[in-house]
């Protein structure tokens, strides 16, 4: 029997779906205002789980992506019996649903997907106009509430240390982000990005170029070529960046996670799309550019291009996304 009410979520695995999973906690939120939730994740996503107030605790999943690890998941399951009386299942595997069934959670909410019947009691139809638009397919699995962005917590105190850090100054430099770890069909070549860089910098902007280790080699030709842009990838967690790109005058980016962390600090955003498509998974951003070139062979959702050209990207001019970059630079800054 559970103690008192509480819901468990299990969380995505990506660092941009775990970004607009906020828009399923907060409704949830608003819904079982009285409700404690905690997320199901891994390890990693503790910086984001913890920017966002809706949350109380995240509880780590020591399991490898793409692997079924059965025992565990079951041994994990039983050990948070008669902690939770609902759960709502975010990923649309079979396994992901595994553990609260496990743990005899009474509510198992959750879309169909791999035929999880038993494992889900309450299966949340996803209209096929929704399947890829995540933000509202996480928001439907509350079946109620208000849609509303993510909006992430910014550590000011650390955000000022981290600036003089760098030597970046809040509101003057230009955020760039292209790495993508969904693959090179979504990564706008890296000579475009330092095209835009250097004319950035000619603006009297400085660059700063944001990503995790497995971006530095994009970043370091970048940096090589666009003299004084400043390489952060690989040097900054992902709290780090969290607070750094709040700072920016704007950010520029693939359809990435950290996409996403700009548009929930409320950063000034430009997408670059090639493989995916702006109407699936926006940045959910007040102030927003979507470029695009809309050819006819995308959005083909591939992680390398079917054809072997990435024409989507690579014809994507460095003019058409510093035209974007310019009209958000008529928005007054942030005081």
């Amino acid at each position: 029997m559970v103690e008192s009410p509480a819901i468990l979520v299990i969380g995505p695995r990506w660092v941009g779906d775990m970004v607009m999973a906020q828009c399923l906690f907060s409704a949830l939120k608003e819904l079982h205002p009285t409700t404690a939730i905690d997320v199901l994740a891994p390890a990693w996503a503790a910086p984001l789980v913890k920017r966002m107030p809706e949350i109380r605790h995240q509880i780590d999943l020591p399991l490898k992506s793409g692997v079924l690890e059965f025992r565990i998941r079951r041994r994990f399951g039983r050990r948070l019996r008669g902690r939770y009386d609902m759960a709502y299942v975010m990923p649309g595997s079979w396994k992901s649903a595994l553990v609260p069934f496990f743990a005899r959670i009474p509510r198992r909410v959750g879309h169909l997907k791999e035929m999880r019947y038993g494992l889900l009691t309450d299966i949340v139809p996803l209209p096929d106009g929704v399947k890829r638009r995540t933000a509202q397919a996480y928001f439907g699995l509350a079946q109620g509430g208000t849609f509303r962005a993510p909006r992430l917590a910014v550590d000011t105190k650390t955000q000022a240390a981290l600036l003089g850090r760098f030597g970046l100054e809040a509101e003057k430099f230009v955020a760039l982000m292209p790495g993508a770890e969904f693959g090179p069909a979504k990564r706008w070549p890296s000579e475009h990005y330092a095209g835009l860089a250097r004319a950035m910098m000619a603006k009297g902007l400085k660059v700063a170029l944001f990503g995790s280790k497995n971006d530095a080699d994009v970043t370091a030709e970048i940096a090589t070529l666009a003299p004084g842009a400043v390489d952060l990838a690989g040097q900054t967690r992902l709290e780090d960046a969290i607070d750094l790109i709040a700072a920016a005058r704007l950010a520029v980016s693939n359809d990435s996670g950290l996409m996403h962390v700009a548009a929930a600090v409320g950063t000034p955003i430009v997408a670059v799309y090639g493989s995916t498509s702006p109407q699936n998974t926006p940045p959910l951003a007040e102030h927003r550019e979507l470029v695009w070139l809309g050819l006819s062979c995308s959005p083909c959702h591939k992680k390398i291009c079917p054809l072997g050209h990435l024409n989507c990207l690579k014809t994507l001019e460095v003019a058409q996304v510093a035209a974007a970059v310019e009209r958000l630079l008529e928005i007054p800054a942030a005081v």
